[in-house]
């Protein structure tokens, strides 16, 4: 069943065209991997979607959607006196939800007591993503839009925090837009793929789009890629 639905969604900022008429549909319960170089419009088309920026075209979500976004970065101060509890026993407050949410929450994405109590800019990395996420999920979303969640975090913290995200995938069947660089989590993690560069050049799923020409086009020049192989594929 279709979820969403994109039709010749085009963005100007400043006199610049930053995306051109991009088009493509999101069925439910998949994950979209959004793919291109750097300033083809990846960040901005998911707030386009989200309606934080002005746009021309069509935006339709095809049934009443709840979504949790997770922004690339947020530059937190060190000396702000607010530590993670804090942070999202308000947000449980502003939605009028049961404390007990929060503790389900943190425990579901692996954040501590510890982590809990520690101000926000003293986290690492990946705490603060970890928070990022279970900030999205307070609140009980149907779509996941996730906005490079790794481009602070080691190797280690990467592939944990992109288990965790399939974990969560394949218990709840979140339907899941995910802008990433990395080839590799695309073949292993999406179901779906948006080669974008201001335009929508390809749109399917990853093993049967993202060919030597498509990436070449994509790119501007030949990349390296290879595809994941699972363990249960190998044989």
């Amino acid at each position: 069943m279709k979820i969403l639905s994109v039709k010749d969604l085009s963005v100007v900022l400043d006199g610049n065209t930053i995306l051109d008429r991009v088009s493509f549909d999101v069925e439910e319960g998949d994950i979209l991997a959004i793919l291109g170089p750097n300033g083809a419009g990846k960040t901005v088309l998911l707030k386009a979607i989200l309606g934080i920026l002005p746009h021309e075209g069509i935006v339709r979500w095809e049934k009443p959607t709840r979504v949790g976004y997770v922004p690339q970065r947020i530059d937190a101060d060190r000396h702000l006196p607010m530590n993670l509890r804090n942070l999202l026993r308000a947000k449980l407050g502003i939605l009028g939800l049961p404390a007990s949410d929060l503790d389900h929450t943190v425990a579901h994405v692996g954040i501590t007591p510890e982590i809990l109590g520690t101000p926000i800019g003293h986290l690492s990395g990946g705490e603060f993503q970890r928070a990022l996420i279970a900030f999205a999920l307070l609140g009980g979303p149907d779509v996941l839009m996730l906005d490079e969640p790794t481009a602070s975090i080691d190797v280690r913290g990467e592939e944990a925090l992109y288990d965790l995200l399939q974990r969560l995938h394949e218990e709840h069947r979140f339907t899941v837009l995910l802008v990433s660089h990395d080839l590799s989590v695309v073949y292993r993690y999406a179901t779906q793929v948006l080669c974008l560069n201001r335009t929508a050049l390809c749109c399917g799923p990853p093993r049967e789009v993202l060919t030597p020409e498509a990436l070449e086009r994509l790119y501007g020049a030949p990349r390296k890629y290879h595809a994941h192989v699972d363990d249960h594929d190998a044989g």
